[in-house]
């Protein structure tokens, strides 16, 4: 699988580590303004690769990108402490109109994998400038919101926590909304399965999972300026689930129609993904305050698009 990456900050240049490392991609490009940069990056992660896998990985401009099965879009100004991902709007806007023309140039059948903040609204403006089909651009949307809060339940749970299924869904960002009406273990709800292992989740610790989990990018911005593990692990599986037509659930970001009277909007619900992009995305049952919930992160979100 061929996978271009544009933007080598932290984020771009840990994905492509991660995804050259434990060869999900077999051809690596990475595109940068700092070309330079983007030299340096694939240099190093190819320096790597006698250790791990035989993806070749190299720095390439635009072009280079043709031919590719997907590209991740990571390329955009840092969020600075304090700063909300929607505050990084109007500076993101102008750095993806060039990029988006680019990739139409030379790789329009391509599958899109938006990941800059702020993700859902930058998802929105991709599908709306390349007019590509919103199946085949998505962002990355609360996959990592997701995998916080599934971390925080098993540790509590005292669970791996691929055996916790929950999801946050809307926006990435403070209006995001954590499920708990439909969380489970295994196949059982999950505040029950906590009373029997006598591991209660009470109003109290809810509200200290849902705030470790609304307001943990900015906990990390502040201790070392950016985040950037999470995420590469959740673009990896992205890309993963694509390679092997995976027909995986994964809470991303892609344009919804109508969502609790909010007209076409892009923010996360549970989506099935395989080599084609968007297979289904699924709306799950919710309390009517999550509907609620959802619906406010939505209208706000709408607020935001071009």
């Amino acid at each position: 699988m061929k996978i271009g990456i544009i933007g080598t900050g932290f984020v771009g240049s840990t994905s492509a580590f991660t995804l050259a490392w434990s060869g999900i991609a077999h051809e690596l490009i990475l595109t940068d303004i700092n070309q330079s940069k983007a030299r340096a990056e694939a240099l190093d992660i190819s320096h790597a690769m006698p250790f791990a896998s035989s993806c070749k990985i190299y720095a390439g401009e635009y072009a280079a990108l043709e031919g590719s099965d997907i590209i991740i879009i990571t390329a955009g100004v840092n969020q600075k402490s304090g700063e909300s991902r929607t505050d990084l709007l109007a500076r993101n806007t102008e750095v993806f109109k060039q990029i988006i023309h680019q990739i139409i140039r030379y790789a329009a059948d391509s599958i899109i994998i938006v990941a800059t903040n702020p993700v859902d609204v930058m998802t929105a403006y991709t599908i709306q400038e390349s007019k590509l089909s919103p199946r085949r651009v998505f962002g990355s949307g609360t996959i990592l919101d997701t995998a916080r809060f599934r971390t925080l339940l098993a540790e509590h749970l005292k669970l791996a926590p691929q055996s916790v299924h929950a999801h946050v869904l809307g926006e990435h960002g403070d209006s995001e909304v954590l499920i708990w009406s439909s969380a489970k273990v295994g196949t059982m709800p999950i505040d029950e399965f906590a009373k029997v292992t006598h591991r209660p989740l009470d109003t109290t610790i809810k509200n200290q999972i849902d705030d470790n989990v609304r307001n943990a990018a900015y906990h990390i911005i502040d201790g070392k300026g950016a985040t950037y593990y999470g995420i590469a692990g959740g673009i990896s599986r992205l890309c993963q689930a694509i390679k092997n037509d995976e027909n995986a659930i994964f809470s991303v970001s892609s344009s919804q129609e109508s969502i609790e009277g909010i007209q076409n909007v892009c923010l996360s619900l549970p989506t099935i993904i395989n080599r084609n992009g968007i297979r289904q995305v699924i709306y799950p049952p919710m309390s009517d305050n999550e509907r609620l919930l959802l619906k406010q992160s939505a209208f706000k979100i709408k607020s935001l698009q071009p």
